[in-house]
This record gives structure tokens, sequence and C-alpha cells, in this order.
């Protein structure tokens, strides 16, 4: 570790996860490519955009993130870990803005966003014709029927 030490910033660092509901995730068992990349576009986004407002943390963040596609249980559960050192570069790239000690962002801030892009990539893939449908979930190619089928995760936690 001490060998890493000089590769670190001297500051505080966050784990922040990002996971989809277990239905999504069946989409994503026949779709890993394009499902995949949007999650680590969808999270990468949410975390630079919150931290880029001047009401939250108003600098301009990097981050590590890997997928783990797998839980504990050994079941199929996609999901981002990132670390992110605790602050960035102003705006203006001239000076390093920290968080407060202990608290990054908010969580529910980020859930927010982090939902809205990634149930409106989702779409776009769709409409673009990158997802493909099997079994039970066959009726989801048509438009309208997955746009309905989506709309209740606009809601979700």
């Amino acid at each position: 570790m001490e060998a890493r030490a000089e590769d670190l910033l001297p500051v505080e660092y966050f784990h922040v996860v990002f996971t989809l509901p277990a239905e999504i995730t069946r989409i994503a068992y026949w779709n890993q490519k394009a499902v995949y990349g949007l999650l680590f576009r969808a999270s990468a986004q949410t975390v630079m955009t919150i931290a880029a407002d001047p009401k939250r943390l108003g600098a301009k963040v990097g981050m590590t993130s890997v997928l783990h596609t797998w839980g504990s249980a050994l079941t199929h559960h996609p999901h981002i870990h990132m670390i992110v050192p605790g602050g960035g570069l102003s705006h203006d790239g001239t000076r390093w803005v920290a968080c407060r000690p202990g608290f990054f962002l908010h969580v529910r801030i980020l859930a927010r966003l982090f939902r809205r892009l990634f149930l409106e990539g989702l779409m776009d893939l769709h409409r673009a014709g990158q997802l493909t449908f099997f079994g039970d979930l066959n009726s989801l190619a048509q438009a309208d029927t997955f746009a309905q089928w989506l709309a209740p995760f606009r809601k979700s936690d």
C-alpha cells in the first residue's frame, strides 16, 4: 500500500455503487454490451453532472469505475462500483475544491439523475434496435409495450 500511496491524492475517497432493478437485469443478461455500456455512461455522467453543480460541489471530478455482473449470491446482478476522490478541480482548473469531510454528494440526488439517464438511454437503445428480447419478454420488442413496461421504474427508488 505504501508503494501505491504516491499514486493517490491526499484526500478522502468515496465508494459509490450504481445498480439496476432485478427486472431490468433480465434485459441486461441478453443485451450485455449495450446495457453495460449504458450503465458505465449513465453512472459516470451522473457523478460528473451533480459534482459540477455549483449548489453541490462545483467541481470537475474523476473516478474509477468497475463493472460487477454477479452479486454475492452468485446471481446475475450488474452494478458499477465507483471510487471517487473527495473533491475535484474548480471549473477554471486553478484550484482543488474539496467536499465536506465524510460526505461526497447526496445519494437521492444521484439516484434521481441516474434513474432518468439510464431509463432514457434504455429507450434510446430500444429505438435504435439495439435490444433483443426472448421468452416472456418478447412483447417488449414493441415500442409502446416497452415504454409502458418501463414507466413504473421512473418512480422507483
